[in-house]
């Protein structure tokens, strides 16, 4: 018998494998809807909190933080993480366990400038929270698709 035949038996028809570019665009996909809800997410949480009477209000120039401005950062960390999750996928044996290490440290080291600001205490827990409120929707979803890996 052929070796090739084979193989095609042993692992079923090629056509059952999702293919390397059907994988990336499935990850890229779920990560773009992801980043979409998190960045919805965390204006939002920015929003009540601002309702609750969080300032906002950085110590140098004085400077409030628009809501306008969590919603870009939120979307540019979050492209951010997708290409981290791209890269891994591609290079990684493990992609989902690199990816949740990684994002979880990232998240961690994202707690470091607000609690270096100077901002009054209420900014600074806000601020913490918010860093956590995309990272509870981003790294979930891109973990899923991750894990997923067939190929």
């Amino acid at each position: 018998m052929n070796s090739t035949i084979d193989t095609q038996v042993a692992a079923g028809p090629a056509a059952v494998l999702p293919s390397r570019t059907h994988r990336f665009r499935g990850l890229a996909g779920t990560g773009f809807v992801a980043a979409l809800a998190a960045v919805a997410a965390t204006t939002l949480a920015a929003a009540l909190a601002r309702a609750a009477g969080v300032g906002f209000e950085l110590p140098d120039g004085g400077e409030t933080i628009p809501l306008s401005g969590f919603a870009v950062v939120t979307g540019f960390f979050s492209v951010v993480g997708i290409v981290i999750a791209v890269a891994l996928l591609r290079w990684s044996a493990l992609p989902a366990k690199r990816f949740v290490w990684t994002a979880v440290s990232l998240t961690a080291i994202s707690f470091v400038p607000p609690l270096l600001s100077g901002a009054d205490t209420a900014t600074t827990a806000a601020l913490v929270g918010l860093h956590l409120v995309p990272a509870t929707v981003m790294i979930p979803a891109l973990a899923r698709s991750l894990g997923a890996r067939t190929d």
